[in-house]
């Protein structure tokens, strides 16, 4: 079930890609960052609303809601930068070297998670960087 989720992360996530490469057309990248990130929030607390997850709050201790905040945090320079990517530059590169964050969480996972780096792994990541420099490389 968790593939057919990520494949639709995926699919939502290209169509961020162009939706916002046309929109940042003539405006500041920073704005539109922050008008996007108002009708998620606003779209997120409907779905939480309709979906009656607000009772589930007593179950977020102080731990995880500091490790949420900062994945927030994280999150929102993440879109920043996006953001100010796409206005000055193609969509396919810019797509393409924000997909190294799969690099990184997995060095990560390694490091923090304790996951394991195996070969099949490392040479997945290999081949992601190659492709990405492909992509952006003309």
């Amino acid at each position: 079930m968790w593939i057919g989720y990520a494949l639709l992360s995926a699919i939502f996530a290209a169509a961020v890609a162009i939706l916002a490469k046309i929109g940042l057309k003539n405006v500041d990248s920073t704005l539109a960052t922050t008008i996007r990130a108002v009708v998620m929030a606003l779209f997120l607390l409907g779905a939480a609303l309709v979906l009656q997850k607000f009772s589930l709050i007593k179950t977020v201790g102080n731990q995880t809601l500091t490790f949420i905040v900062f994945s927030g945090v994280a999150g929102a320079l993440s879109w920043l930068f996006y953001f100010l990517a796409l206005k000055y530059g193609p969509a396919t590169g810019v797509a393409a070297l924000d997909r190294l964050s799969v690099v990184f969480v997995v060095i990560l996972a390694a490091i923090f998670l304790g996951e394991a780096l195996t070969f099949k792994s490392v040479t997945g990541l290999v081949l992601l960087v190659l492709g990405a420099l492909l992509l952006v490389w003309k």
